[in-house]
């Protein structure tokens, strides 16, 4: 008799939900800056994963356990682009920190549904809440750090949370979240500030190769003029 075995069905992860990435171009670009600011922030590191509104699935199999961050940071992970991340690919590692723009559709789930998720679930380090037009949260900064297995509320200072998982501040200004290296004293630039920074640098390099150009144009006139006047002198 022979036994007919079937293969183990593959199961299609979703990559989508068809919720829109973000509620207002305010939340995208706070979003936007997060993410290249910290991609370019680590990236000198082979080892940080810095992505935000795509799938972490933390249990395999289970196409519920997911949940679509508007920015995280996963330690010990290639930067790699992937469609979604999947903890049991991981080495089961998960978001070190969290960040959520809250609007008036998500700040009940920000609050009332991901923070005990994050907490409890996924028990990530840091969780980061920003509302940029201050209607929903007061104040429109707040963080929280898992501390004995239950987040703690971290006082705002002068308008701003240091996160000990990325060693930056995060500082509100007005509707603006800007992320600060207090090592070197400044804020994390954003895309426009890092091309204005190349163009200043490529201007510099073309401004000190002409007058290097120039510099090397006066050297050899003046062997010119002082091979004449030897010339003139031994006539």
């Amino acid at each position: 008799m022979t036994t007919l075995t079937t293969a183990p069905r593959r199961i299609e992860y979703p990559t989508r939900d068809g919720r829109p990435m973000a509620e207002t171009d305010r939340h995208r670009e706070i979003a936007f800056y997060i993410i290249q600011a910290l991609k370019t922030y680590f990236s000198d590191r082979q080892d940080v994963y810095v992505a935000g509104n795509n799938f972490v699935f933390w249990e395999e199999g289970n196409l519920k356990a997911r949940i679509s961050p508007d920015a995280y940071v996963v330690f010990g992970s290639t930067p790699q682009l992937r469609d979604s991340f999947m903890a049991w690919k991981e080495g089961g590692r998960l978001p070190s920190v969290i960040f959520e723009f809250t609007s008036r559709k998500t700040q009940r789930e920000d609050m009332d549904t991901k923070l005990p998720l994050y907490e409890q679930v996924l028990k990530t380090p840091e969780y980061f809440l920003f509302d940029p037009t201050g209607d929903y949260l007061k104040p429109r900064l707040q963080g929280y750090r898992l501390t004995g297995g239950q987040y703690v509320r971290l006082k705002l200072v002068n308008d701003r949370l240091h996160s000990e998982q990325l060693g930056l501040d995060l500082v509100q200004q007005g509707e603006l979240l800007r992320l600060y290296d207090p090592r070197k004293a400044a804020f994390l630039p954003t895309t426009f500030e890092l091309s204005q920074q190349v163009m200043a640098e490529a201007r510099r390099a073309e401004a000190e190769a002409r007058r290097a150009t120039e510099a090397e144009a006066e050297v050899e006139r003046l062997r010119a003029e002082i091979a004449r006047l030897r010339a003139g002198g031994t006539s």
